[in-house]
């Protein structure tokens, strides 16, 4: 069996309840950080009897299959990473789906997650959202993903690093509007908790004097009555733009459907009739390619 355990976000004191016992059962433990895991067991006075392996980002492509046979013959994995829930823009994706492709049983001890909690403490509607995770570091990439999405109605929750934050909110702002409202989240459950709300153009100015700690950005979504159709040249650039970053076509159509809310008959016809009229990048020589 495969065991995905949600570990504190900050304080130990949050650590669900079955997550100490799982600890101790574990035939090996999979853990992102093992010094991480080191503190999280004294903080639980728990001993682990099974033995540990590093699964992180660097090593889990070569690292899953083994993992995948052990639980085959029969070994209890458990898999934590260093806060909340694994998969979550965490390791863990691979995993889950080779043991589903091997026919392993998949369950989770529910934990804290900074997606749900920034949420719940935004003060921004919560009855439809959606998971951004990182933006990209690159900045014309993480603009132009931003751009694609600003059409989106569902409050959307991002994570972000530190020093990229305030390179983010301006993108945000330039791509949703200024005065677009938003939450930034920093260093939830600890003892420096702090969430800032206010429109992305005074969050940005604030994010300029620098932040520490750990972030995720909760925006409003497009207001549904205010914002008019986009426009077909601009559905079939996004649409271009994601074909030059190795998209294929038929997914990115989907793609921007999605985040545009449109049909997505109707940003096929914009990508027709933009390459009939020679209006896309690809028909200037700008994908990159």
């Amino acid at each position: 069996m495969l065991v995905l355990a949600g570990t504190p976000i900050g304080d130990p004191d949050d650590a669900p309840p079955r997550l100490a016992a799982e600890l101790a059962r574990a035939d090996v433990v999979a853990a992102e950080d093992t010094r991480r895991l080191r503190r999280l067991t004294r903080d639980l006075d728990v001993r682990i009897t099974g033995r540990v392996v590093s699964y992180f980002e660097g090593n889990e492509a070569a690292r899953t299959p083994e993992l995948v046979e052990e639980l085959v013959a029969g070994a209890r994995v458990l898999l934590v990473t260093d806060a909340g829930m694994p998969s979550v823009s965490d390791p863990g994706y691979r995993l889950v789906a080779g043991a589903v492709a091997r026919g392993v049983r998949v369950t989770a001890v529910p934990g804290p997650s900074a997606v749900l909690t920034a949420l719940a403490v935004s003060g921004l509607p919560v009855d439809r959202f959606c998971f951004e995770g990182f933006p990209s570091r690159r900045p014309g990439e993480r603009l132009a993903r931003l751009r694609e999405n600003a059409g989106e109605t569902r409050t959307m929750v991002f994570f972000e690093a530190p020093h990229r934050l305030a390179a983010t909110l301006a993108a945000m702002a330039e791509a949703y509007g200024p005065d677009r409202e938003a939450a930034v989240c920093r260093e939830l459950t600890k003892t420096w908790e702090e969430v800032l709300r206010g429109t992305l153009g005074e969050l940005a100015a604030r994010a300029e004097k620098g932040v520490r700690g750990e972030i995720t950005i909760v925006v409003r979504g497009a207001d549904p009555s205010s914002a008019p159709p986009p426009d077909p040249a601009e559905l079939a650039r996004r649409v271009a733009a994601l074909e030059a970053g190795g998209t294929r076509r038929k997914e990115a159509i989907a793609e921007v459907a999605k985040a545009a809310g449109r049909p997505k008959r109707e940003v096929f016809d914009a990508v027709v009739a933009a390459k009939r009229d020679g209006h896309t990048g690809e028909e200037r020589g700008e994908t990159g390619r």
